[in-house]
């Protein structure tokens, strides 16, 4: 890779469910590397381990063997070396969802806001911040408005602001325009690449969307639990 700190190295990453006989490898050495600013996609069938490394990468699951770094600090090598996962999800990772998660009775502004809120940032810092990347991301006029005022598209943008708010240096998006037409998912593979760039965030879009898997430079397939690097289209976005 072009940059010497990557945004997420993984290495001989393993998992193993259960034990014994009935034990299953769902993840057998992993090996990923996404640079600052760059856009991934990770495709597979159900069932080749796409939930199960995403899981791991967002330290919601514990690996069985290998090593993850993120931002150039390692998270895990054979055993978790960050004291408090919560924080870690909370400031290190961006999470983007096959559904947006808005809460459903805060304002737009107060979704985005909340995680940086959570994380100690006094109220009113964290809604200007919250507006800036409501701005970057063209809906800014929604600012005050709720949830179920909004369409499919406009949703998604602000679960995006929401998954930048403590400025991580990933993001992992899990189908993220599954729901969405072809304009639409598009719009929104466009503002990943763009906040990638823009935040130096690595970024890995899990997806079977054939719509966007064109637009990605690299592909990671992923098999039987193990992973096989490849160029893609990277078709421009238009």
């Amino acid at each position: 890779m072009a940059e010497q700190m990557l945004g997420i190295r993984i290495q001989a990453l393993r998992k193993r469910y259960g034990r014994g006989d009935t034990a299953v490898e769902a993840l057998k050495g992993v090996e990923m590397e996404v640079a600052p600013g760059e856009v991934v996609g990770l495709i597979g069938p159900s069932g080749s381990g796409k939930s199960t490394l995403l899981k791991c990468l967002g330290a919601v699951i514990e690996p069985t063997a290998g090593r993850m770094e993120l931002g150039g600090e390692t998270i895990f090598d054979d055993r978790w070396r960050i004291p408090d996962l919560r924080a870690l999800r909370r400031d290190k990772i961006g999470f983007v969802f096959q559904a947006p998660h808005l809460i459903p009775f805060l304002d737009i502004t107060d979704n985005v806001a909340l995680p940086a809120m959570l994380g100690g940032q006094p109220n009113a810092a964290a809604r200007r911040r919250a507006t800036e990347l409501l701005g970057a991301l063209d809906v800014v006029h929604r600012a005050q408005a709720m949830p179920a005022q909004l369409s499919g598209g406009e949703q998604q943008r602000v679960a995006i602001a929401r998954a930048l708010i403590n400025r991580p240096p990933v993001i992992l998006a899990d189908e993220p325009t599954a729901p969405l037409d072809s304009v639409r998912a598009l719009a929104v593979i466009q503002i990943l690449n763009r906040m990638a760039v823009d935040y130096r965030t690595a970024i890995i879009v899990v997806t079977h969307d054939e719509k966007i898997i064109p637009t990605f430079e690299r592909i990671y397939h992923i098999r039987d639990g193990r992973t096989h690097e490849e160029a893609g289209e990277g078709r421009a976005l238009s």
